[in-house]
């Protein structure tokens, strides 16, 4: 390696190095920050977040770059997520303020692990290989943990963090095991190398491989928060602070996209009849599953704590084809359902106040009595999750319907379909209690006006998009069609 390939590979990674680096200044500077100053910690997470939005666009490769001994991978795919992601979180933080002020829990922790957390989702969509998924994996996985219990003395905070991090120990741990088979057979833990050897000698398609490839999928299928796998995620969402759970609900699925196309298309390609068949077994389930159980859901967090189910089994069939036109629909289907989880979560966060979470379905009611207008939004947001046209998340299930179609599977598109009509009971029982129910409460609802601007694009964002989804599409096929 000479001196032109060294500063090649850090160029390619300085969007993970300044935001290591500014990291660390903000975890320093939050030392001498009190209480009441707090806000100086969002605005410098904020900053921090534009300054690597600015390295993101300014060290965006031509082609796609391979460098650390191959360990790290820049493309379009990677360029696309890291900037969405980036850019969520920065939605998130500015959500999450107003709340966390008003319950006493406006720590610098939050952005410091919220940062941290994208540290992780950044190095997950550039893994090129299986151990450096792992680390990113664990970074992210690390800062959530730390995350859902930041509020110390809240028992069900608690509860549900241990859950989670004694589930996603047991994931982690099936993880490795299956990276440690997979590189037994192979000899290499990366995922290019992988797809070549496979390519190359036929007789590396068997048991020993395929067994490996059973424990990354649960390690996929965990991370997504997909059936079985799944026991995490309605009490994680039900139980956190309505911040974190906006944060867990956003932009790590831009992560666990990333690790589902990186490992199984890029890497296991050369299988994809093995591992089609599991991941459709996982995806009609979590279809299924979510769907019906979040009927049955008083409590709205964990109603889209089920719905997120429900979405990841489109998003998994989308995968399951194992053509572009599919992963570009999962790419799209993923990219336009963070905007409507982020925005739900946002008017959650909205409608709570100072020791007051608005977390059951009876909080939403008579809202558009309330306050016309975030009654609208939020009608957006649930027409959008919904899938009822115009909104964009209509073109997220047409797609995904579609390459499930044009890769013959007539019984799975129709099961789809079913599936979206069951759901759309529960997304507009929401709009039911905010247009026909009396309001119980009665407060006025109080926020800064850049939450509300924000709030507002944001749920004006799913109709815009659907009216005009072109240029996305456009985008996401351009992005697997240069592969």
């Amino acid at each position: 390696m000479g001196h032109a390939m060294d500063t090649t590979a850090y160029i390619s990674a300085a969007p993970e190095m300044t935001l290591l680096g500014l990291i660390c200044v903000v975890l320093i500077a939050d030392l001498f920050v009190d209480d009441e100053h707090r806000v100086a910690t969002f605005w410098m997470a904020i900053v921090s977040l534009g300054i690597t939005l600015w390295v993101l666009a300014a060290t965006a490769p031509l082609e796609p770059t391979i460098v650390f001994s191959g360990a790290y991978i820049s493309d379009a795919l990677s360029q696309i997520l890291k900037v969405t992601a980036t850019g969520f979180v920065a939605v998130v933080f500015l959500y999450s303020r107003d709340y966390l002020r008003a319950n006493d829990l406006h720590k610098g922790e939050f952005y410091v692990l919220g940062l941290v957390g994208l540290l992780g989702m950044k190095i997950m969509i550039s893994a090129n290989s299986l151990l450096t998924m792992y680390l990113g994996l664990e970074t992210l996985a690390l800062s959530l943990y730390a995350l859902v219990a930041i509020d110390r003395n809240n028992a069900t905070s608690a509860e549900s963090a241990m859950k989670y991090f004694v589930l996603g120990a047991i994931a982690s741990g099936a993880l490795l095991y299956g990276i440690s088979w997979v590189y037994g057979v192979t000899g290499t833990i990366m995922l290019d190398e992988i797809a070549a050897v496979i390519a190359a000698d036929p007789g590396v398609n068997s048991l020993p491989l395929w067994f490996g490839l059973a424990f990354l999928i649960v390690g996929i299928a965990f991370k997504f928060g997909a059936v079985p796998f799944h026991m995490w995620l309605p009490d994680v969402y039900q139980g956190a602070r309505t911040p974190v759970t906006l944060y867990i609900a956003s932009a790590p699925k831009l992560a666990a996209l990333a690790f589902a196309i990186r490992v199984l298309v890029d890497g296991l390609g050369g299988l994809h009849e093995v591992w089609a068949d599991m991941i459709m077994v996982v995806a009609v389930l979590s279809l299924l599953v979510g769907n019906v159980i979040a009927i049955a859901q008083t409590n709205i967090k964990r109603m889209l704590g089920y719905s997120t189910i429900a979405h990841v089994g489109f998003i998994l069939l989308a995968i399951f084809c194992g053509t572009e036109k599919g992963n570009a629909a999962a790419l799209f289907y993923t990219l336009t359902y963070i905007v409507a989880a982020a925005g739900a979560f946002g008017i959650i966060i909205l409608l709570s106040r100072r020791g007051y979470d608005a977390e059951n379905l009876s909080d939403f009611k008579g809202l558009n009595a309330r306050s016309p207008w975030f009654a609208m939004m939020m009608m957006f947001l649930m027409f959008s999750m919904a899938g009822v046209p115009p909104f964009i998340g209509f073109f997220g299930k047409l797609n995904v319907i579609d390459a499930v179609l044009s890769s013959g599977y007539p019984g799975l598109a129709v099961l789809m379909v079913v599936a979206s009509v069951v759901g759309a009971y529960y997304y507009l029982r929401v709009v039911w209690y905010m247009y026909f129910e009396e309001a119980e409460d009665q407060a006025v609802l109080q926020a800064n006006n850049d939450t509300r601007l924000v709030l507002s694009l944001n749920g004006v964002a799913v109709l815009a998009l659907g009216i005009a989804p072109g240029w996305l599409w456009a985008l996401c096929t351009a992005i697997f069609a240069s592969q």
